[in-house]
């Protein structure tokens, strides 16, 4: 490190990006960027996500809390921007710092009910002019998608964010019919196409794109950059020829890919059997048909795997020329960098896809590599750890005071000791009955060998042990054996602090 005594701090994330989809975790993907980023610092294996959807978790990164404690508990709540304004952006401000966030932030809710004025509200007129670039949460300088997802047409002005507006300069709905078209005839793979929209255009490479200009922007300064890559979050629609490196017939299927719905709690079966409870007939039937997926084929599972794989190699890619954009400025050795995502996807796992209150950890865990001055290299830590532990993770890097109030810990021991330990990571989600028609208070521990998790409104419950049950196929719940094992786990989950968060009104979907 040079003579800077703070160091900048790049957090990277994408979304729906699985812990196992990496070259380095032995799956056939094409990662080389993040594998040689592992290989050149530090990665934590049982690393999971504080909810097992997108805002609630994107919350807790922020602002160090559980979900239940900031208040958002579910998708279709907005964060309170005085809670959010308090959060790592801010806190790291008062500290000196040039706070930035560049792509999904996914604090507000975009689908909503009524116009809520909302920065991200896609309802509301949040994007005015193209000058307008913060600040938003703590963060001084912002470049943001909107969603990212792309469900719908693009948005034209006044609507949409930093992105929208420029996708509409670029050309608009003529990149629209480009990203229409299929480049390849679809497989019948749910969700799943290969878009012909050039990459160059492709919100993955915007978002690499401002933030090598950010880093240009703040070589003299310490900065904390928050970059988000929207990918690899459904639908599957790649970009071509990124949709095309990875051969469906050499995709690795999940080895336990069949629905086994008796052997399980009974939200299992009815997360997938219910009706969404969303007075808005549009948003009822979309959330009905995008958030569920019916039963693949064994071809459809590897022609939207290969698409999933062909959107992380993308990312991968543009991670890459983040790094070199590091090296060419100079920055490399005064800057910490840290790559995750805020969830991972089913993808297949027990015949279930994307998200839902199932918390098999191809969705409960998420890959975490660190690198920069004074992080090892080649190092693996096991030790379960979560996502909310980058708050208090930045802090001591950067030498700021931690708030008293979160929850999160430092990473940092565990980095830098090899006795360090953890004994547990939770993860929470007051399930709102909007997705799919019933309300749960689904409460989930993680330990390094075990895996539990309990709706507290029902007590039933599931646990399972990866010693010797690496699929999470034999749920031990009532099994006399493991009482004192599911006793020990319930103990740690109530072991939360009680400083729950009012239960607030979801305004939207997501």
């Amino acid at each position: 490190m040079s003579a800077r005594k703070k160091p900048n701090i790049l957090l990277i994330t994408a979304d729906q990006h699985r812990g196992d989809c990496f070259g380095f975790e032995g799956r056939n993907i094409s990662t080389p960027h993040l594998d040689r980023m592992a290989s050149k610092g530090t990665r934590f294996s049982t690393c999971i996500t504080p909810c097992l959807v997108c805002a609630p978790a994107r919350a807790s990164i922020l602002t160090g809390l559980l979900p239940l404690t900031h208040g958002v508990a579910d998708n279709g709540i907005d964060l309170d921007e005085e809670i959010g304004k308090s959060g790592f952006a801010g806190h790291l401000r008062q500290h000196g710092y040039r706070t930035g966030i560049i792509g999904k932030a996914h604090f507000s809710t975009y689908h909503t009910f009524e116009p809520t004025g909302r920065l991200e509200d896609r309802n509301s007129t949040a994007f005015q002019d193209g000058s307008w670039n913060g600040s938003y949460m703590g963060f001084d300088e912002v470049d943001l998608v909107l969603a990212g997802h792309n469900f719908f047409p693009s948005l034209e002005a006044p609507y949409g964010l930093h992105y929208e507006d420029w996708y509409e300069r670029m050309g608009g709905s003529a990149l629209d019919e480009a990203y229409i078209a299929r480049v390849r005839p679809d497989a019948g793979a749910a969700q799943t196409h290969h878009s012909g929209l050039p990459p160059a255009y492709h919100n993955s490479t915007w978002v690499a794109d401002r933030t090598i200009s950010f880093l240009g922007r703040n070589t003299e300064e310490p900065f904390c950059l928050w970059t988000s890559f929207p990918d690899p979050h459904h639908p599957f629609d790649c970009p071509a020829p990124w949709s095309l490196l990875h051969a469906p017939e050499n995709v690795d299927l999940p080895a336990h890919r069949k629905l086994d719905l008796d052997k399980r709690p009974w939200w299992h079966r009815a997360s997938l059997e219910g009706t969404p409870e969303i007075s808005n007939a549009f948003m009822k039937e979309f959330r009905a048909e995008s958030s569920r997926v019916l039963t693949q084929t064994d071809e459809q599972l590897r022609e939207m795997m290969a698409n999933y794989y062909g959107m992380i190699s993308l990312i991968d890619h543009n991670v890459g020329r983040i790094l070199l954009a590091l090296q060419e400025q100079g920055l490399h050795e005064d800057t910490i960098v840290i790559y995750t995502s805020d969830h991972g996807d089913l993808l297949g796992d027990h015949g279930l896809y994307l998200k839902g209150p199932t918390a098999y950890d191809g969705l409960l865990r998420v890959g975490m590599i660190a690198a920069g001055p004074g992080i090892p290299q080649g190092t693996i830590v096991n030790e379960p750890v979560s996502l909310l532990d980058l708050a208090a993770t930045f802090y001591d890097y950067a030498g700021a005071t931690q708030p008293n109030h979160i929850h999160s810990q430092s990473l940092r021991p565990l980095i830098e000791s090899p006795v360090a330990s953890r004994d547990f990571a939770l993860n929470e989600w007051k399930l709102n009955p909007s997705r799919s028609g019933i309300g749960l208070d689904l409460r989930t521990v993680r330990t390094k060998t075990h895996r539990l998790s309990v709706d507290l409104i029902s007590g039933d419950g599931e646990l399972y042990d990866f010693s010797n049950d690496p699929y999470e196929l034999e749920n031990r719940w009532d099994d006399p054996q493991s009482q004192s094992v599911r006793a020990d786990l319930m103990n740690m989950v109530h072991s939360r602090p009680d400083d729950y968060a009012p239960e607030q009104t979801p305004v939207g979907m997501a």
